[in-house]
């Protein structure tokens, strides 16, 4: 793990849009097509205001939420509703989006198409994360139903999961899917959730699953 600390949140933003710009444009200059996987939530939103009008050949550039909630996107808690006011704007409005919602009743009940789509996609190059101070990554939480298959090694790309601080239930990445990006950052602020991380990289993913993602991640704070 890599952690970079900056003086502000404004130099944090600035700075982790400038780095995640460079792991694109490094992916575009080796592939056809490069796959990025964002965070949603309102913390990443002045990252994506800034990546939203970068100069990459977003028409090569498909995006994948690390986990969504399972609502439509008239929702407001919904993140692909987030990422299109936010990201997909400006010179990035023609990136792809992968999605991580279906009409259905379950997340369950969507789970094979999303898969495929999603698996057509991978390895992802360029993954942005964050974390809750309950050490929860996408919606890897502490004590959800499915955790330890979403863990395991051979967990399949997408895994519904439901958990007592979830909310609704969610869909989400998994951990191998996850590890096996080009790229991996984590962004966090504040003295709670630096302090969570500490204490993250101290224990077992099942019960801080951001531990999953640590050994390789490049994590940035600002107070």
């Amino acid at each position: 793990m890599e952690f970079i600390e900056y003086p502000d949140r404004e130099m944090l933003m600035l700075r982790l849009a400038s780095c995640l710009q460079s792991d694109l444009g490094q992916a575009l200059r080796r592939n056809d097509r490069v796959t990025f996987s964002v965070p949603g939530g309102t913390t990443p939103g002045p990252v994506f205001d800034i990546l939203s009008d970068v100069d990459l050949d977003w028409p090569r550039v498909d995006v994948v939420l690390n986990d969504e909630r399972w609502v439509p996107e008239d929702n407001p808690r919904s993140n692909t509703a987030l990422l299109r006011a936010r990201l997909f704007q400006n010179r990035a409005a023609p990136a792809g989006l992968i999605p991580l919602y279906a009409d259905t009743p379950t997340p369950e009940d969507g789970l094979p198409g999303l898969i495929d789509g999603v698996s057509a996609h991978l390895p992802l190059d360029v993954v942005l994360l964050g974390m809750g101070v309950d050490m929860h990554t996408a919606s890897l939480f502490p004590g959800a139903d499915n955790l330890t298959a979403a863990l395991a090694k051979d967990a399949p790309p997408l895994m519904a999961m439901r958990a007592d601080g979830a909310g609704e239930p969610r869909i989400t990445l998994t951990a191998p899917v996850l590890r096996a990006a080009m790229h991996v950052h984590i962004l966090i602020t504040g003295a709670e959730k630096r302090a969570a991380l500490e204490r993250a990289a101290t224990l077992d993913p099942a019960e801080a699953p951001v531990a999953a993602v640590l050994a390789d991640a490049m994590v940035h704070w600002a107070e």
